[in-house]
């Protein structure tokens, strides 16, 4: 595809690229920034930059940490001096490099080095701005940082020179505005003085530590000059952490969104697939949730591969074809795909979801669904199956469907349309089996210690070898953990295994399950 979109906005090779990550909620990094994570062929990245956003890069790209944390400055100097070359030496070998870096690559970020050090040695390249920390601190702790009543300007400071010595906060004392300090934890008590003493604030002016912020760990002291430190320790705060001064923290109550979500802080354990995992974390973290991911469930390829090429190619005999997961969508287009073909396959044949995710995983291939029903369950499929049919042809008898689903699965769809007289083809894409063991110790350990509020089941089989992965201590240590299932068909299979449901959500759709663990969470707080 040369001189596609795709092409022009991909990281070209021998060109760096200082990219800017966010505060570390992942959904925060520009477009731009994903463009480059998804092509460059070496990533080097910060401590602080977020796993899920390391997800995003390519498959076989290289991927290296070069975090550089502690107090010794001669030593962080030197780590420094060897990313420079290091990035020098990508350059020259014709790599498409990305530079991933915390917050903004130029705010405190020591970007502008590496820019320096890029452009004495004559090699290309490109800086993207991210969000920086104290944005996104102030903004999820429901801090305005300029107000027109309250502050008409705003200054960054480091809390630590390039030598460790400690800011000369004399420099502000005609600031009148906002002063948001980085770096400053360490040496939390010394610069809330400085600001009273150097600076001229006086003891009592509002002052607030946000940490982790934008993340499900965030947390926020808030207090005033006089007395921020001590009330920061007893807290037990930590870094990454911000420190924000002035009359706008007094807006944090009023203002404060992210940390008050039903949801917020909840340890929710994802159990689906490991491809699947992502998009929930995503949903969850959306909703102020820590997602834990442990797959109980692994997707395999089919038994049968011929029966699926078979299939594929003679699917235009089919009246209706009929999806009952996501999964089941993507592996059938997996195979239609090796085959060299495309939607045309269907033909005429109708197109029935089980549910509205179901129809979403389709449209992303181009393909509009026929058949919704209300209630995403077989039986209200069957049914929607049946009156399409009905009204178009007249009459069921001889009518073909083809089910293309995992090896095992509820029997209630193809059996009810069997009696009704179609014929019906079950169509194994894939097989749906357990994760592994090797994860339970540490599953049961987390389980055992409270250390997961909350347990996400999205389908029989997840709850099934989630059982299987805890064995005999499956109900114990499920006893005091909210599950929350995807619909009435899970909660069924779970309490089957004797596992109890705390919520069943109305909606079987992930946003749906979600919507009802806030339901659920939302009185309480």
């Amino acid at each position: 595809m040369a001189g596609s979109e795709s092409t022009r906005s991909a990281a070209r090779r021998g060109v760096v690229y200082l990219v800017g990550a966010g505060p570390g909620e992942p959904s925060l990094a520009s477009e731009r920034a994903l463009e480059l994570l998804g092509t460059a062929d070496v990533v080097l990245h910060d401590e602080l930059v977020h796993p899920g956003l390391l997800r995003r890069i390519r498959r076989d790209a290289e991927l290296v940490y070069v975090g550089k944390r502690g107090t010794d400055a001669s030593e962080k100097q030197q780590k420094q001096s060897e990313i420079d070359a290091r990035l020098v030496a990508l350059g020259r070998a014709g790599k498409s490099v990305v530079r991933l870096k915390g917050g903004d690559p130029y705010l405190f970020g020591r970007g502008s080095e590496e820019a320096e050090a890029l452009a004495e040695a004559g090699i290309p390249f490109e800086v993207v701005p991210g969000v920086t920390s104290p944005v996104a601190a102030a903004t999820y702790a429901g801090i305005s940082l300029t107000h027109r009543d309250l502050a008409s300007s705003v200054t960054f400071v480091s809390g630590t020179t390039r030598r460790g010595e400690p800011f000369d906060f004399r420099e502000l004392a005609s600031v009148r505005g906002t002063v948001c300090v980085f770096m400053g934890w360490k040496r939390l008590e010394a610069i809330c003085k400085a600001l009273v003493e150097e600076a001229g604030r006086a003891p009592s002016t509002p002052a607030a530590m946000v940490e982790s912020a934008s993340t499900p760990r965030q947390r926020v002291v808030v207090g005033e000059l006089g007395n921020l430190a001590e009330r920061v320790r007893a807290a037990g705060l930590g870094t990454p952490s911000i420190l924000i001064v002035g009359d706008v923290v007094r807006m944090r109550e009023r203002l404060r969104w992210f940390d008050s979500m039903p949801l917020f802080g909840k340890r929710v354990l994802v159990t689906r697939a490991e491809h699947q995992a992502e998009s929930t974390s995503t949903l969850l973290r959306r909703h102020g949730a820590e997602p834990i991911e442990v797959a109980t469930i692994a997707i395999h390829p089919p038994p049968d591969p011929e029966l699926v090429k078979r299939t594929v190619r003679g699917l235009r005999t089919a009246d209706v074809v009929a999806f009952t997961s996501e999964n089941g969508v993507a592996a059938f287009f997996e195979a239609v795909d090796a085959e060299g073909l495309d939607a045309r396959v269907f033909g005429e044949a109708r197109v029935a979801a089980i549910g509205s995710g179901t129809a979403r995983a389709l449209a992303r291939r181009g393909i509009k669904a026929d058949i919704v029903p209300e209630s995403f369950r077989g039986e209200a499929l069957a049914k929607a199956i049946e009156d399409d049919v009905k009204h178009r042809k007249g009459t069921l008898l001889g009518c073909r469907v083809v089910i293309p689903r995992a090896l095992v699965a509820r029997e209630v769809l193809p059996d009810t349309l069997r009696e009704a007289g179609m014929k019906v083809d079950v169509v194994p894409v894939y097989e749906t089996r357990g994760a592994g063991s090797d994860q339970r110790a540490a599953l049961a350990d987390r389980l055992e210690r409270r250390e997961i509020d909350v347990v996400l089941v999205t389908s029989p089989s997840t709850i099934e070898h989630l059982v299987e992965l805890l064995g005999n201590d499956a109900t114990r240590f499920l006893a005091s953990t909210c599950v929350a299932s995807i619909g009435e068909v899970t909660t069924a299979a779970a309490r089957q295994r004797g596992i109890e449901v705390s919520v069943t959500a109305t909606v079987s759709t992930l946003e749906g399950l979600v919507n009802a663990l806030e339901a659920h969470y939302a009185p309480k707080r």
